[in-house]
């Protein structure tokens, strides 16, 4: 009986192998063999795993993806180059930094110049209309209309003359008492000394604030002791 049961799984077995040569079928195969004292099968080889639908879908999922991205590539690419000037289309790879563009918008100005373009332009030789200005916040600009027609200024201009005049003065100071310094009297300069460092942090004090509310890139540095003593001495 068990003799008969083997013939009719290895038969079975064999008719699976002949109809679908897929990996789950051989495994399946192999493990209904080996139970009947058979020969065993092993997995499927990595070549035979190759050639698998699954593999060849990802084969042809990638190519497409691949395919995508070089047409997105060269899209970006394209609007790239129509920023550039006409000069330097079609050469983007040689655009190392702005200044090849800036080269070619001045060689563009001055072929203009050569050519007269800027001969005849509107309001030549007059005098500029700085009552407004374009290229500021219209409210700020309305602002500072004001403040000009009744002889004031922004709080940041009145603060940076303030400092600039307190530099001079304590710079005037200090400059003194380095030369009794340097005349052998000692005493002067320690009285000197300790008044100078309490005025330039009140300067520095100032020199904070103004950085705080003056518009950006308009910043200055504060004065440093032992840098301002270095230039007495160079």
């Amino acid at each position: 009986m068990a003799i008969r049961l083997t013939r009719i799984i290895s038969s079975s077995s064999s008719s699976l192998l002949r109809r679908s040569p897929a990996p789950e079928n051989l495994t399946f195969a192999a493990m209904a063999v080996g139970h009947g004292g058979g020969p065993t099968l092993s997995r499927p080889s990595s070549s035979s795993s190759s050639l698998s639908p699954s593999s060849s879908l990802s084969g042809k999922s990638e190519k497409t993806e691949k395919k995508l991205v070089d047409r997105l590539s060269a899209v970006i690419d394209a609007v790239n180059d129509r920023k550039l000037p006409p000069e330097l289309r079609g050469q983007r790879n040689s655009v190392r930094s702005e200044t090849d563009i800036i080269n070619v918008v001045e060689q563009r100005i001055w072929h203009s110049m050569e050519e007269g373009q800027f001969d005849n332009l509107p309001g030549k030789g007059k005098p500029l209309n700085l009552s407004t200005n374009p290229h500021a916040d219209p409210a700020e600009d309305t602002l500072y209309r004001i403040l000009s027609k009744n002889g004031c200024a922004p709080e940041w201009v009145e603060l940076n003359k303030e400092i600039r005049s307190k530099v001079s003065e304590w710079r005037l100071s200090l400059k003194r008492a380095w030369t009794s310094k340097c005349n052998g009297d000692y005493s002067k300069w320690n009285e000197s000394s300790e008044a100078l460092k309490h005025q330039l942090r009140d300067i520095n004090d100032k020199v904070f604030r103004y950085n705080l509310i003056v518009p950006f890139g308009r910043q200055m540095f504060g004065l440093k002791w032992e840098k301002e003593l270095d230039r007495l001495e160079e």
